[in-house]
């Protein structure tokens, strides 16, 4: 097979946004089976999806709420991630933990909206 006919992956296995550090810890990070289930029959590591959303790549969020993410690293609330992978879309969502420093996260879970 030439490579020309070579296929492309989608781009969260291309691309993981990772220059400088975290924005923010994650915490304990959790997965729902029907999310790592997905993930796994398209061949896309959690570990990509947390990645872009720990570096601030909120993937296809709206306006409001990348900027409410945006506040949300530095006052300590909750920060949602939806990502797009193969037709099913992924939330990622960090908790803040309570009375830390606005850095520190108490989890972040990868789920489907019908699962929240």
């Amino acid at each position: 097979m030439g490579t020309d006919h070579v296929p492309v992956p989608d781009r969260h296995v291309q691309t993981v946004k990772t220059n400088g550090p975290a924005l923010f810890d994650l915490g304990e990070v959790v997965a729902t089976p029907a999310v790592l289930a997905h993930l796994d029959k398209h061949g896309v590591y959690p570990s990509v999806l947390l990645s872009q959303h720990c570096h601030g790549d909120w993937g296809v969020v709206d306006a409001h709420d990348a900027k409410c993410n945006n506040e949300a690293i530095h006052n300590g609330g909750k920060i949602v991630s939806a990502y797009d992978v193969e037709g099913i879309r992924i939330w990622v969502i960090t908790e803040a933990e309570s009375g830390a420093p606005n850095r520190q996260r108490a989890s972040t879970c990868l789920l489907l909206p019908d699962e929240y």
